[in-house]
């Protein structure tokens, strides 16, 4: 029961994991400091007087609320890791304040671990950089950490999800889909990696719950890469936390003219790693990466041939990767050719993954290949 205790006490101690550790290291066992008196808090300085009392009023309930976790646990198949356990992060211990558990969904993942973070109103370029970065380091053994958040971090979960393994790390509790139109893309990073957090399971998202969240995804990887991101942003909140935990910092440059790019521009004046390709990521580490069961086919003889009808490639060829184009414009840039099948010729193209339709139903190219 002792991981339960803890998850609790977590709780109690409003997420202080420094606290927590030093005082189960005071009382020996979680168990042991549920039993602890106000005058023992007060002898071992870890408080005063009135918030020794209240401590000790909340700890009397622990054990009930431990109980009542562990069953809910169980059922909904939410497992837990103690900071003691081999399973535990090995960087996620050398932040400043790690969680003494963490609650998961999945598997932990035993790979090296990059945290890719941004705008949730990304761009179509900010998008397609996200999903092709992600998917090519996946490939290659890394473990993708990001916040589920809409926007990049969707868009770097799907990409690794599509050759590898990634990890959610939450502000909330790991049985609670949040953002809500994100529960399918939840359910499959569980199945492949998994959702992380520190939260107690039910915990609703809350605005002060995602500072305290960045800190995990930061503290999870060796470095983290920020592909968009405004002058202040989230993002650059969990690149602050990455840069005072000593880790690797890198931008995706964007254009100077664009909202969205300004807060990565900014970081790579300020010394951040600039990210043109997967390479300059993958490049930094000397890591020996586990063989992946999805092997590319990149090489000229098995080099896959999109073959598409006339028609197709005269649309196909109008899309950019960043520049996304309405119905409308593709109709104007046509000049009277196939103007009637167009929407028909893009739906057929987005089924086959070619092409990708925005919130405003706008077109782009999708990235099939490496960035290298």
């Amino acid at each position: 029961m002792e991981k339960y205790y803890s998850g609790v006490l977590q709780d109690i101690l409003c997420y202080n994991g420094n606290l927590l550790r030093q005082l189960i290291d005071y009382f020996g066992s979680s168990a042991r400091l549920l039993s602890a008196a106000k005058s023992e808090l007060l002898q071992g300085k870890f408080c005063r007087e009135e918030k020794a009392s209240r401590l000790v009023a909340e700890f009397k309930n622990v054990r009930d609320r431990a109980g009542r976790l562990q069953e809910y646990c169980t059922k909904q198949g939410i497992k837990l890791c103690s900071i003691d356990e081999p399973e535990y992060p090995e960087l996620l211990k050398e932040i400043h304040n790690p969680p003494q558990v963490i609650f998961y969904r999945g598997k932990l993942a035993d790979g090296p671990r990059i945290a890719m973070v941004g705008a949730r109103k990304a761009t179509a370029y900010g998008k397609a950089v996200a999903e092709a970065l992600a998917r090519t380091m996946a490939a290659r053994g890394f473990v993708i950490v990001s916040g589920a958040a809409i926007g990049i971090d969707s868009e770097a979960h799907k990409g690794a999800l599509s050759t590898g393994v990634t990890e959610a790390v939450l502000g909330c509790g790991v049985d609670v889909a949040y953002p809500p139109s994100n529960r399918k893309l939840l359910a499959q990073i569980a199945e492949k990696g998994a959702v992380i957090s520190e939260f107690l399971p039910e915990t609703p998202p809350r605005t002060s719950n995602f500072p305290t969240r960045n800190r995990i995804i930061s503290g999870l990887a060796m470095g983290t890469v920020v592909v968009e991101a405004a002058e202040k942003s989230g993002s650059l909140i969990t690149a602050e936390q990455a840069i005072s935990e000593g880790r690797d910092i890198f931008a995706v440059p964007g254009s100077i003219f664009s909202v969205s790019s300004r807060g990565c521009n900014k970081l790579l004046q300020q010394g951040a790693k600039l990210v043109l390709n997967a390479s300059d990521i993958m490049n930094e580490y000397d890591v020996k990466l586990q063989k992946n069961h999805y092997i590319e086919k990149n090489d000229e003889k098995n080099k896959t041939r999109v073959i598409m009808t006339e028609a197709e490639a005269r649309i196909f060829k109008l899309l950019s990767v960043d520049n996304p184009l309405s119905v409308d414009e593709i109709i104007y840039r046509l000049h009277g050719r196939d103007t009637a099948n167009v929407a028909f010729i893009l739906l057929q193209l987005e089924l086959r993954g070619l092409v990708r339709a925005d919130d405003l139903h706008c077109y782009v190219r999708v990235i099939k290949g490496d960035i290298l």
